[in-house]
């Protein structure tokens, strides 16, 4: 469903130089798979999400090929890329608070998607906003939907930034570090949703971060990246069984000893599928 074929990013430096943040990245992802892509803060692990759903800055000069359904978006022009996002490829942010509009109500964002690209009049744009916020398990949410984002806890505007990105119901979800300012109980929350939403929606999942537990917990395969470069990568019991990189094999021994025994419970959690 998603190949990128050495996929390169370099970034145009103040002394004139191109910095190289991506640096021949190649995977394939299928119908209702998950890939984690882990690596420490600077790696590029954001970068190839922005890459790959066209929203680089200007400054970025992509090379190489991202074949969606054998469509290479790379050569998509912007309006085309207008399409593909939300319909196509949807992403969750990091920190919703900034993702978010502060000054609107959430059910205004959320059916904006709706209206735009489904032509959906307001009114049914604001019940199905509802129930997608009860598809993101948002209690009371006939009542939540007119809340500002500022009047939502740190796990409810995740929630509502993955409704925002199942909108148009997208083949592929990118969502790049979801789960980093949350707390252990809400994290758990939105891993198993969006565990479901790929069984039940069949769309395919590139879930970034730099916790390997939780990558563990919820990838079919991992990608570990480095200074812009792939070190490894595989089914991810495989990877975190037997680990080939001598850079993932040091990531594994940086954990707490606590924390490997939670992630030789995610590796047997994710085995057998």
């Amino acid at each position: 469903m998603l190949r990128l074929d050495s996929l390169s990013v370099d970034i145009a430096a103040r002394d004139g130089r191109d910095v190289r943040v991506v640096d021949g990245i190649s995977f394939e992802l299928g119908e209702s798979e998950t890939l984690g892509v882990v690596g420490e803060s600077g790696s590029g692990k954001t970068m190839l999400a922005l890459a790959i759903i066209g929203l680089l800055p200007a400054i970025a000069r992509p090379s190489g090929r991202i074949l969606l359904d054998e469509e290479n978006l790379l050569a998509a022009s912007e309006p085309r890329m207008c399409e593909v996002r939300g319909a196509r490829i949807g992403m969750i942010f990091q920190e919703p608070m900034t993702a978010l509009n502060p000054a609107q109500r959430v059910g205004v964002q959320i059916a904006e998607g709706l209206i735009l690209h489904r032509g959906l009049g307001r009114a049914a744009a604001r019940e199905e906003s509802i129930r997608l916020l009860d598809r993101v398990r948002i209690a009371d949410a006939r009542r939540r939907i007119d809340a500002f984002p500022h009047e939502l806890s740190g796990g409810q505007r995740q929630r509502v930034g993955i409704a925002i990105a199942l909108a148009l119901d997208p083949r592929l979800l990118i969502a790049d570090e979801p789960t980093t300012a949350l707390d252990v109980t809400v994290q758990k929350e939105i891993l198993d949703i969006l565990d479901e939403l790929v069984t039940d929606m069949k769309m395919s999942l590139i879930f970034i971060s730099h916790d390997i537990g939780v990558i563990a917990r919820i990838a079919d395969r991992m990608l570990v990246m480095w200074n812009g470069r792939s070190m490894e990568q595989g089914g991810t019991a495989d990877v975190l069984r037997a680990p080939q990189s001598s850079y993932t094999q040091s990531l594994l021994a940086a954990m707490p000893r606590r924390s490997r025994g939670g992630l030789a419970a995610g590796i047997e959690t994710r085995a057998p599928q």
